[in-house]
């Protein structure tokens, strides 16, 4: 499999991974998480590269060219120094209490981590990568350093599949900008306006989650969740509209990052959390939609794709759907910094290679297991046998109420489980939404689940509003289902008739075989479909981790390739 123009793409910061591309293809990636078993891992990805390798049956000396993202003072202190990064991941997901002086440090982390990149930060960077690629057996190669927000813009850029677009970025805070604006053309990615870090919208919704006493860069899916409790208000009544905006194509603020958190502290003091919530969501949705108005518009452009944390945020999407003149809107599926290794990879593969698309059919791009290896990871607890038709099987157990685990070919990339490592159940049963939520994945009664669907039957079952729903097939975008179809996807919506779908094609064969043979009583291919973890952990992604987790469940039935494993000692639900 070796080919010399290979790149390997790697990120070692929040959510560290590694990406393999050559020619139009995203050969391999993961996500250091899977690997370590540490939620949003941080630090250098060296179990990603690793699994990088193997997939390619290829040694670090024949990789000829690394690319990796960002090099801000900020990223190089802590590459630097490692305790720092590792100290703050402990406490942002709580594993370790906050002490007298985190508040000084906070601040300080926020007008650090604004400066943009220089010579010195540059260069320290570079020879820090470097060592550690060398230290696993890396020589001879070329490393290229690409700026943060370029990165998520080459990712949502050349797998967006439109000849020309114009290309939003939004996140928190990289290589000194909070998000860019970019036109793509003819295979050209052109600056049209950079936003600077100190005026952040991803900042500013990261402030809201933490003052909600969430974790941020983890939890802001439960505010945009929550603010659907309250009653909106008009916004000139949203004090939170006074606190950030846009005008023209630039992010304003009276406040810095800190006094923005002193502000809505305050804000928060007056109001209960889902109205604080509510008013949040709201201004992120104008801010960001204004801002893309103004830039289609100034363009003249009527498609575009984005990238970057921020576009997690799917009532947000929806918002830029609507927008005027706008006819297509991609969203880069691991938006996050997730995906930036993928980013670096594909900017550099154009740099160097001339490569200015990329097929993104599928997202299963992980790490796959022998069938015949899986009852060695099975215990005597367990019963197991082989079975001939698996998607029968697990279309019975579905229907008559069971929850089962679904573990199957090469493990999904990105933020969310697409049927090769899901938790699957009836779409219209709220009593198991419930049981989900409470007992087995532990989380806050008011986050909807989501639902797997056959892409053609997504007209009849959401309001598409004439969108090609293709452009986001993997839970990037929220849709409002049809009133009629309600009850039938009582279990997979908000409490605003909204849900964050999967449209499943041919890039799924079992998993598209599971959904037509329930369409065969439900009348639509539909499931419920969560990801295959407990809160706070990541997905599943070895045979031994599924089996764990059958064990520390009262799931009674895990599918794992052609075989079923049940736990005896489960109740019968």
């Amino acid at each position: 499999m070796f080919d010399e123009r290979m790149i390997l793409g790697i990120w070692d910061g929040h959510d560290a991974g590694a990406a393999l591309v050559a020619g139009e293809k995203i050969l391999f990636a993961v996500n250091e998480e899977r690997l370590t078993r540490r939620k949003l891992e941080v630090g250098f990805p060296r179990l990603s590269i690793g699994a990088c390798l193997e997939h390619a049956g290829l040694v670090p000396a024949q990789i000829r060219t690394v690319a990796a993202s960002t090099t801000d003072p900020a990223k190089t202190l802590t590459r630097l120094f490692p305790r720092l990064k590792e100290e703050y991941y402990l406490i942002r997901r709580r594993k370790m209490a906050p002490r007298r002086a985190d508040p000084f440090k906070k601040a300080f982390k926020y007008r650090f981590t604004e400066l943009a990149p220089n010579a010195i930060s540059g260069m320290l960077s570079r020879a820090w990568l470097e060592r550690q690629l060398q230290a696993i057996g890396f020589a001879d190669f070329r490393l290229e350093l690409v700026d943060h927000h370029f990165a998520h813009a080459s990712a949502a850029a050349l797998c967006c599949g439109f000849p020309e677009a114009l290309i939003l970025t939004l996140d928190g805070v990289g290589d000194g900008l909070c998000g860019s604006l970019r036109t793509w053309k003819g295979g050209d990615l052109s600056l049209l306006a950079a936003l600077p870090a100190r005026r952040s919208l991803g900042i500013f919704f990261e402030h809201v989650t933490n003052l909600m006493n969430m974790r941020e860069l983890e939890d802001e899916g439960k505010v945009m969740a929550l603010a659907n409790f309250a009653y909106p208000i008009p916004d000139a009544e949203n004090p939170m509209m006074d606190i950030i905006g846009t005008k023209g194509l630039d992010i304003v603020s009276p406040y810095s990052s800190t006094e923005m958190f002193r502000r809505l502290r305050g804000i928060l003091w007056r109001y209960p959390s889902e109205q604080f919530a509510h008013m949040a969501q709201r201004v992120l949705e104008k801010s960001a939609a204004d801002l893309a108005e103004e830039a289609l518009k100034r363009t003249g452009l009527k498609r575009m794709a984005v990238a970057g944390g921020v576009f997690s945020n799917i009532k947000m999407n929806m918002r830029l759907v609507e927008l005027p003149g706008l006819e297509r809107l991609f969203v880069f599926p691991h938006m996050g910094d997730g995906g930036l290794a993928i980013g670096a990879a594909l900017a550099a593969n154009r740099t160097l290679h001339g490569e200015s698309a990329c097929r993104l059919d599928d997202l299963y791009l992980g790490p796959a297991y022998a069938t015949e290896k899986i009852p060695e990871s099975v215990g005597g607890e367990f019963r197991i046998h082989r079975t001939d038709d698996p998607v029968a099987e697990a279309a019975r157990f579905i229907l008559a109420g069971e929850i089962i685990l679904w573990f199957q070919g090469r493990m999904e990339i990105g933020p969310r489980s697409l049927g090769h490592r899901s938790i699957l159940a009836r779409p219209d049963n709220r009593a198991i939404k419930d049981r989900l939520n409470l007992l087995l994945k532990k989380r806050v009664w008011y986050q909807p689940f989501c639902p797997s669907m056959l892409v053609e039957d997504a007209p009849a079952l959401l309001e598409t509003q004439g969108q090609e729903i293709r452009d986001n097939r993997f839970m990037t975008m929220g849709f409002r289902v049809r009133p009629e179809r309600l009850p039938l996807m009582e279990g997979v919506i908000n409490v605003d008739g909204t849900c964050r779908p999967q449209f499943v094609g041919d890039e799924a064969p079992r998993y598209r075989a599971l959904l037509r043979r329930l369409k065969e009583t439900l009348g639509f291919g539909v499931v419920l479909n969560t990801s295959f973890n407990l809160h706070g952990e990541p997905m599943v992604c070895a045979p031994g981790e599924a089996v764990e987790m059958l064990r520390r469940t009262g799931i009674r039935y895990l599918f794992m390739e052609d075989w079923l494993i049940e736990n005896k000692r489960a109740e019968n639900h």
